[in-house]
């Protein structure tokens, strides 16, 4: 998968909220990693905040949806994982400033 079609699926998925924290699911750290095969499938390996968070299916859905506008995905397998574990250093600068963490 070429740099542009990461950086557009990664862009698309900034659109996927977590809605107990109210950041997108890439600036959190979630997602782990994404990648396409010549299927068209793309895989997103990434995790949850919790392991018992309630609206994992809720952040599996929105990702199929905002991925489905992207011409070369043509399905989408979102692998949550629990290792490594999140933990708030996974977040970007721009998330621990909205959220007030140092």
């Amino acid at each position: 998968m070429d740099k542009d079609l990461k950086e557009n699926i990664l862009g698309a998925m900034e659109n996927v909220i977590d809605p107990e924290i109210g950041i997108d699911i890439v600036n959190l750290g979630l997602v782990y990693d994404v990648d396409l095969n010549d299927e068209g499938i793309c895989m997103v390996t990434m995790t949850l905040t919790s392991m018992g968070c309630p609206l994992g299916p809720v952040i599996v859905d929105q990702i199929r949806t905002v991925l489905s506008d992207i011409p070369e995905v043509k399905d989408v397998d979102v692998n949550v994982v629990w290792n490594p574990p999140w933990s708030k250093d996974m977040m970007s600068r721009y998330a621990k400033m909205a959220l007030g963490i140092r």
